[in-house]
């Protein structure tokens, strides 16, 4: 049962990545998906999440415009897409399993995830 992200690296602003979290071990396409990050001597932040269908989708609003969240259920991904990238997007980025299979609570909330991936860093240079 595990979360496995990837696709983080050295960008300059205004340039993009993509994010990807492969799930295996457990029935990903029944669990809503969330996106964090965090930099040094900083809580965690919600990045983006979005419903077992992708029909539902959240993003932080400073993220918003630049960062879209999407899955694949027949490959068991997540993505976050990331254009526009700012200095300030700096940090380890981690995709997360909501507990619920639906969304029972707040989304941005770091207790509702019960499965975390190790993280990839994105690194944005002005």
């Amino acid at each position: 049962v595990q979360l496995q992200a990837s696709g983080g690296g050295s960008v300059q602003a205004g340039g993009s990545l993509r994010l990807s979290c492969v799930a295996s071990g457990w029935n990903f396409s029944n669990y809503p998906m969330g996106w964090f990050r965090q930099t040094p001597g900083k809580e965690r932040e919600f990045v983006a999440a979005t419903s077992w269908t992708g029909s539902l989708k959240y993003v932080v609003d400073s993220v918003k415009g630049r960062f879209t969240i999407s899955r694949d259920n027949a490959k068991n991904v997540v993505y976050l897409e990331m254009n526009s990238l700012k200095p300030e997007d700096t940090a380890v980025y981690s995709c997360a399993r909501y507990r619920h299979s639906y969304f029972a609570g707040q989304v941005s909330s770091l207790d509702q995830y019960n499965l975390w991936g190790q993280g990839t860093l994105v690194t944005v240079s002005s």
